[in-house]
Protein backbone atom coordinates (compact mmCIF):
# COMPACT_ATOMS: atom_id res chain seq x y z
CA UNK A 1 0.00 0.00 0.00
CA UNK A 2 2.88 2.25 0.80
CA UNK A 3 4.42 1.58 -2.96
CA UNK A 4 1.18 2.51 -4.76
CA UNK A 5 0.97 5.81 -3.01
CA UNK A 6 4.72 6.89 -4.09
CA UNK A 7 3.91 5.98 -7.43
CA UNK A 8 0.63 7.75 -7.85
CA UNK A 9 2.77 11.23 -6.10
CA UNK A 10 5.28 10.82 -8.92
CA UNK A 11 3.09 10.49 -11.90
CA UNK A 12 0.84 13.48 -10.68
CA UNK A 13 4.25 15.33 -10.41
CA UNK A 14 5.23 14.98 -13.97
CA UNK A 15 1.92 15.49 -15.59
CA UNK A 16 2.22 19.08 -13.51
CA UNK A 17 5.41 19.73 -14.63
CA UNK A 18 4.42 18.89 -18.11
CA UNK A 19 1.11 21.22 -18.22
CA UNK A 20 3.37 24.18 -16.62
CA UNK A 21 5.88 23.72 -19.78
CA UNK A 22 3.10 23.27 -22.44
CA UNK A 23 1.40 26.52 -21.12
CA UNK A 24 4.86 28.51 -21.04
CA UNK A 25 5.17 27.93 -24.53
CA UNK A 26 1.71 28.63 -25.85
CA UNK A 27 2.04 32.22 -24.12
CA UNK A 28 5.92 32.47 -25.89
CA UNK A 29 4.03 31.97 -29.46
CA UNK A 30 1.38 34.13 -28.92
CA UNK A 31 3.53 36.75 -28.12
CA UNK A 32 5.97 36.26 -31.12
CA UNK A 33 2.60 35.87 -33.14
CA UNK A 34 1.27 39.58 -32.31
CA UNK A 35 4.70 41.09 -33.47
CA UNK A 36 5.93 40.79 -37.25
CA UNK A 37 9.16 40.02 -37.95
CA UNK A 38 10.98 43.66 -39.03
CA UNK A 39 8.62 46.13 -37.91
CA UNK A 40 10.77 49.07 -36.63
CA UNK A 41 9.96 51.31 -34.13
CA UNK A 42 7.76 54.27 -34.67
CA UNK A 43 9.83 57.57 -35.76
CA UNK A 44 9.56 61.08 -34.40
CA UNK A 45 7.63 63.47 -36.53
CA UNK A 46 9.19 65.38 -38.94
CA UNK A 47 8.11 69.46 -40.06
CA UNK A 48 8.58 70.47 -43.35
CA UNK A 49 8.33 73.58 -42.74
CA UNK A 50 10.99 74.06 -39.65
CA UNK A 51 13.19 72.01 -42.09
CA UNK A 52 13.12 74.39 -44.94
CA UNK A 53 13.46 77.82 -43.27
CA UNK A 54 16.56 76.30 -41.12
CA UNK A 55 19.74 77.27 -41.80
CA UNK A 56 22.14 75.36 -43.92
CA UNK A 57 25.16 74.27 -42.16
CA UNK A 58 28.00 74.35 -44.95
CA UNK A 59 30.91 72.68 -42.55
CA UNK A 60 32.86 69.82 -43.36
CA UNK A 61 31.93 67.29 -41.38
CA UNK A 62 34.63 65.68 -38.53
CA UNK A 63 34.50 62.52 -40.61
CA UNK A 64 35.30 63.66 -44.18
CA UNK A 65 38.15 66.24 -42.93
CA UNK A 66 41.42 65.83 -44.21
CA UNK A 67 43.98 65.23 -41.59
CA UNK A 68 47.66 64.97 -42.42
CA UNK A 69 50.24 63.25 -41.64
CA UNK A 70 52.74 65.95 -41.13
CA UNK A 71 52.13 67.06 -37.43
CA UNK A 72 52.08 70.76 -36.48
CA UNK A 73 55.67 70.35 -35.60
CA UNK A 74 56.96 69.76 -38.35
CA UNK A 75 54.74 72.57 -40.34
CA UNK A 76 56.12 74.91 -37.89
CA UNK A 77 59.87 73.76 -38.69
CA UNK A 78 59.39 73.97 -43.02
CA UNK A 79 60.88 76.80 -44.38
CA UNK A 80 57.86 79.19 -45.84
CA UNK A 81 58.15 79.95 -49.93
CA UNK A 82 58.72 83.41 -50.22
CA UNK A 83 57.43 84.19 -54.04
CA UNK A 84 59.06 87.78 -53.70
CA UNK A 85 61.92 86.07 -53.35
CA UNK A 86 65.68 85.97 -56.01
CA UNK A 87 64.47 82.29 -56.58
CA UNK A 88 62.33 83.02 -60.07
CA UNK A 89 61.17 80.28 -62.43
CA UNK A 90 63.10 78.81 -65.76
CA UNK A 91 62.13 81.18 -68.79
CA UNK A 92 59.09 79.64 -70.87
CA UNK A 93 60.11 78.42 -74.01
CA UNK A 94 59.31 79.73 -77.48
CA UNK A 95 59.12 78.08 -80.81
CA UNK A 96 59.06 79.38 -83.92
CA UNK A 97 59.29 78.66 -87.33
CA UNK A 98 61.50 75.34 -88.43
CA UNK A 99 65.22 76.77 -88.97
CA UNK A 100 67.14 75.11 -91.55
CA UNK A 101 71.17 75.25 -92.13
CA UNK A 102 71.30 72.62 -94.89
CA UNK A 103 73.73 73.66 -97.91
CA UNK A 104 70.80 73.69 -99.98
CA UNK A 105 68.28 75.73 -98.25
CA UNK A 106 67.62 79.07 -96.40
CA UNK A 107 66.50 79.05 -93.07
CA UNK A 108 63.25 80.49 -94.02
CA UNK A 109 63.16 76.78 -96.11
CA UNK A 110 63.08 78.46 -99.47
CA UNK A 111 65.57 76.68 -101.50
CA UNK A 112 68.95 78.37 -102.28
CA UNK A 113 69.26 78.09 -105.95
CA UNK A 114 66.83 77.45 -108.59
CA UNK A 115 66.95 76.97 -112.93
CA UNK A 116 65.13 78.55 -115.29
CA UNK A 117 64.17 76.89 -118.51
CA UNK A 118 61.87 79.24 -120.46
CA UNK A 119 60.69 80.34 -124.26
CA UNK A 120 58.18 82.65 -125.71
CA UNK A 121 57.45 85.73 -128.12
CA UNK A 122 59.86 88.41 -128.67
CA UNK A 123 57.69 92.02 -129.46
CA UNK A 124 59.96 95.15 -130.52
CA UNK A 125 58.08 98.35 -129.71
CA UNK A 126 58.61 101.81 -130.09
CA UNK A 127 60.79 102.63 -133.27
CA UNK A 128 61.96 98.95 -133.47
CA UNK A 129 58.85 97.62 -134.41
CA UNK A 130 59.20 100.34 -137.50
CA UNK A 131 62.14 97.54 -139.06
CA UNK A 132 61.67 94.41 -137.47
CA UNK A 133 58.93 91.88 -137.11
CA UNK A 134 58.03 89.63 -133.96
CA UNK A 135 59.65 86.01 -133.23
CA UNK A 136 60.51 83.73 -130.42
CA UNK A 137 62.58 84.12 -127.61
CA UNK A 138 64.85 81.30 -125.06
CA UNK A 139 65.95 81.99 -121.43
CA UNK A 140 68.04 79.95 -119.53
CA UNK A 141 69.13 81.22 -115.97
CA UNK A 142 70.36 80.41 -112.40
CA UNK A 143 68.67 82.27 -109.38
CA UNK A 144 70.56 82.34 -106.20
CA UNK A 145 67.82 82.88 -103.54
CA UNK A 146 68.95 84.77 -100.03
CA UNK A 147 65.25 84.46 -99.01
CA UNK A 148 61.66 83.33 -99.64
CA UNK A 149 61.39 87.34 -100.96
CA UNK A 150 64.74 88.85 -102.27
CA UNK A 151 66.98 86.83 -105.02
CA UNK A 152 69.66 87.19 -107.80
CA UNK A 153 69.24 85.98 -111.18
CA UNK A 154 72.01 85.35 -113.72
CA UNK A 155 70.60 84.87 -117.19
CA UNK A 156 71.03 84.29 -120.75
CA UNK A 157 68.51 85.03 -123.36
CA UNK A 158 68.56 84.97 -127.27
CA UNK A 159 65.70 86.99 -128.72
CA UNK A 160 65.14 86.35 -131.89
CA UNK A 161 63.46 88.95 -135.04
CA UNK A 162 62.20 88.81 -138.59
CA UNK A 163 62.35 91.95 -140.62
CA UNK A 164 59.53 93.64 -141.44
CA UNK A 165 57.95 93.58 -145.53
CA UNK A 166 59.43 97.47 -145.88
CA UNK A 167 62.64 96.97 -144.58
CA UNK A 168 63.35 94.06 -146.85
CA UNK A 169 62.07 95.91 -150.09
CA UNK A 170 64.50 98.92 -149.13
CA UNK A 171 67.38 96.86 -148.53
CA UNK A 172 66.35 94.81 -152.22
CA UNK A 173 66.78 97.99 -153.76
CA UNK A 174 70.15 98.97 -152.07
CA UNK A 175 71.67 95.49 -153.08
CA UNK A 176 70.18 96.00 -156.62
CA UNK A 177 71.40 99.46 -156.87
CA UNK A 178 74.66 101.27 -158.59
CA UNK A 179 76.85 100.83 -155.81
CA UNK A 180 76.24 96.55 -155.82
CA UNK A 181 74.32 95.54 -159.17
CA UNK A 182 73.95 92.57 -157.29
CA UNK A 183 71.36 91.68 -159.43
CA UNK A 184 69.29 89.94 -156.73
CA UNK A 185 65.46 88.78 -157.05
CA UNK A 186 64.65 88.20 -153.58
CA UNK A 187 66.29 88.43 -149.79
CA UNK A 188 65.09 87.37 -146.93
CA UNK A 189 66.59 87.57 -143.82
CA UNK A 190 66.61 87.86 -139.52
CA UNK A 191 68.01 89.59 -136.66
CA UNK A 192 68.58 88.23 -133.08
CA UNK A 193 69.94 89.78 -129.46
CA UNK A 194 71.75 87.38 -127.60
CA UNK A 195 72.44 88.82 -123.58
CA UNK A 196 73.95 88.14 -120.46
CA UNK A 197 72.85 89.91 -117.82
CA UNK A 198 72.58 90.00 -113.81
CA UNK A 199 68.51 90.67 -112.25
CA UNK A 200 67.98 90.83 -108.74
CA UNK A 201 64.18 89.24 -108.13
CA UNK A 202 61.80 89.63 -105.35
CA UNK A 203 58.91 87.84 -104.41
CA UNK A 204 56.42 90.29 -103.15
CA UNK A 205 53.51 87.55 -103.02
CA UNK A 206 54.44 83.55 -101.86
CA UNK A 207 51.34 81.06 -101.28
CA UNK A 208 51.88 77.37 -101.61
CA UNK A 209 50.04 77.36 -105.01
CA UNK A 210 50.26 81.31 -106.80
CA UNK A 211 53.50 83.22 -106.35
CA UNK A 212 53.76 87.09 -107.73
CA UNK A 213 57.45 88.56 -108.67
CA UNK A 214 59.28 92.07 -109.96
CA UNK A 215 62.68 91.28 -111.69
CA UNK A 216 64.90 94.10 -113.28
CA UNK A 217 68.63 94.30 -113.98
CA UNK A 218 71.46 95.10 -116.82
CA UNK A 219 74.05 93.18 -118.77
CA UNK A 220 75.56 92.39 -122.34
CA UNK A 221 73.79 93.15 -125.52
CA UNK A 222 74.61 91.52 -128.78
CA UNK A 223 72.90 92.49 -131.60
CA UNK A 224 73.13 90.67 -135.16
CA UNK A 225 71.12 91.26 -138.39
CA UNK A 226 72.03 88.95 -141.22
CA UNK A 227 70.69 89.26 -144.77
CA UNK A 228 70.02 86.06 -147.21
CA UNK A 229 69.21 85.65 -150.22
CA UNK A 230 68.06 82.14 -152.84
CA UNK A 231 70.17 79.88 -153.99
CA UNK A 232 70.24 76.77 -155.55
CA UNK A 233 72.74 74.67 -153.73
CA UNK A 234 74.09 71.21 -155.13
CA UNK A 235 74.73 68.17 -152.54
CA UNK A 236 76.23 65.01 -153.56
CA UNK A 237 75.92 61.63 -152.34
CA UNK A 238 77.37 58.22 -152.61
CA UNK A 239 74.46 56.02 -152.39
CA UNK A 240 72.07 58.68 -153.92
CA UNK A 241 73.83 60.66 -156.38
CA UNK A 242 73.91 64.31 -156.78
CA UNK A 243 71.14 66.23 -156.11
CA UNK A 244 69.82 70.12 -155.84
CA UNK A 245 68.17 72.01 -153.11
CA UNK A 246 67.40 75.49 -152.20
CA UNK A 247 69.24 77.25 -149.64
CA UNK A 248 69.64 80.93 -148.44
CA UNK A 249 73.12 82.07 -148.95
CA UNK A 250 73.94 85.44 -146.54
CA UNK A 251 75.18 88.12 -148.31
CA UNK A 252 75.34 90.82 -145.95
CA UNK A 253 75.65 91.11 -142.03
CA UNK A 254 75.93 93.19 -138.90
CA UNK A 255 76.80 93.28 -135.90
CA UNK A 256 76.50 95.92 -132.28
CA UNK A 257 77.19 95.08 -129.05
CA UNK A 258 76.38 97.64 -125.98
CA UNK A 259 74.89 97.48 -122.62
CA UNK A 260 71.27 97.21 -121.81
CA UNK A 261 68.66 97.42 -118.71
CA UNK A 262 65.24 95.22 -118.44
CA UNK A 263 62.92 95.57 -115.99
CA UNK A 264 59.65 93.25 -115.65
CA UNK A 265 56.83 91.26 -113.58
CA UNK A 266 55.98 87.36 -113.02
CA UNK A 267 53.92 85.07 -111.98
CA UNK A 268 54.24 81.74 -111.06
CA UNK A 269 52.10 78.58 -110.12
CA UNK A 270 52.60 75.51 -108.44
CA UNK A 271 50.75 72.45 -109.10
CA UNK A 272 51.62 70.55 -105.66
CA UNK A 273 52.97 72.19 -102.55
CA UNK A 274 55.19 69.13 -101.92
CA UNK A 275 56.48 69.74 -105.23
CA UNK A 276 59.91 72.02 -106.02
CA UNK A 277 59.22 73.22 -109.59
CA UNK A 278 56.98 76.15 -110.25
CA UNK A 279 55.80 76.89 -113.71
CA UNK A 280 56.02 80.96 -114.61
CA UNK A 281 54.74 83.44 -117.07
CA UNK A 282 56.28 86.91 -117.28
CA UNK A 283 56.97 90.24 -119.61
CA UNK A 284 59.84 92.18 -119.59
CA UNK A 285 60.65 95.45 -121.40
CA UNK A 286 64.48 95.24 -122.58
CA UNK A 287 65.94 98.74 -123.74
CA UNK A 288 69.78 98.47 -125.60
CA UNK A 289 72.06 101.38 -125.49
CA UNK A 290 73.25 100.63 -129.22
CA UNK A 291 75.33 103.96 -130.38
CA UNK A 292 74.09 104.52 -134.14
CA UNK A 293 76.71 104.44 -137.44
CA UNK A 294 75.51 106.45 -140.10
CA UNK A 295 74.35 105.03 -143.43
CA UNK A 296 77.60 104.59 -145.97
CA UNK A 297 78.38 102.73 -148.88
CA UNK A 298 82.06 102.36 -147.64
CA UNK A 299 85.42 102.84 -149.97
CA UNK A 300 86.05 101.60 -153.49
CA UNK A 301 86.64 98.39 -151.97
CA UNK A 302 83.29 98.41 -149.97
CA UNK A 303 85.15 98.56 -147.09
CA UNK A 304 83.54 99.71 -143.79
CA UNK A 305 80.05 99.34 -145.09
CA UNK A 306 76.75 100.31 -143.41
CA UNK A 307 73.98 100.39 -145.09
CA UNK A 308 71.54 98.79 -142.47
CA UNK A 309 72.16 101.60 -139.53
CA UNK A 310 68.65 100.52 -138.04
CA UNK A 311 71.20 97.27 -136.65
CA UNK A 312 73.30 100.26 -134.56
CA UNK A 313 70.19 102.06 -133.13
CA UNK A 314 68.91 101.93 -129.92
CA UNK A 315 66.28 98.85 -129.61
CA UNK A 316 63.77 98.51 -127.46
CA UNK A 317 61.50 95.22 -127.20
CA UNK A 318 59.48 92.78 -124.84
CA UNK A 319 60.14 89.54 -124.27
CA UNK A 320 56.94 86.90 -123.05
CA UNK A 321 58.07 84.20 -121.47
CA UNK A 322 56.70 80.97 -120.17
CA UNK A 323 58.79 78.64 -118.80
CA UNK A 324 59.71 76.50 -115.10
CA UNK A 325 61.47 77.02 -112.42
CA UNK A 326 63.07 74.36 -110.45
Amino acid sequence: MHTTINRNRLYAFIARTAAVTFLSAAATLGLQAQQSPGTAPPLPPVSLKSTLTAPIDLSTPDALKYSSSTGSAEMANAEVFDLGSDIQPPPRRRYGRPNYSDSHTNPDGSAKYNFIIGGGLTLPVGGTHNYLAPSYNIQGAVARNFSKTLGIQAEFDWANFGFQTSTLNNQLAIYNGPFFLYGLPQIGGATHIWSFSLNPIVNFYTSDTWGAYVIGGGGFYHKVATFTTPVVAQMCDPYYGCYNYQANQPIDSYTSNALGVNGGIGFTYKASRFSSIRFFAEGRYIYTFNSKRAFDYGDVNFNNVNVFPQNSAKTGYVPITLGVRF
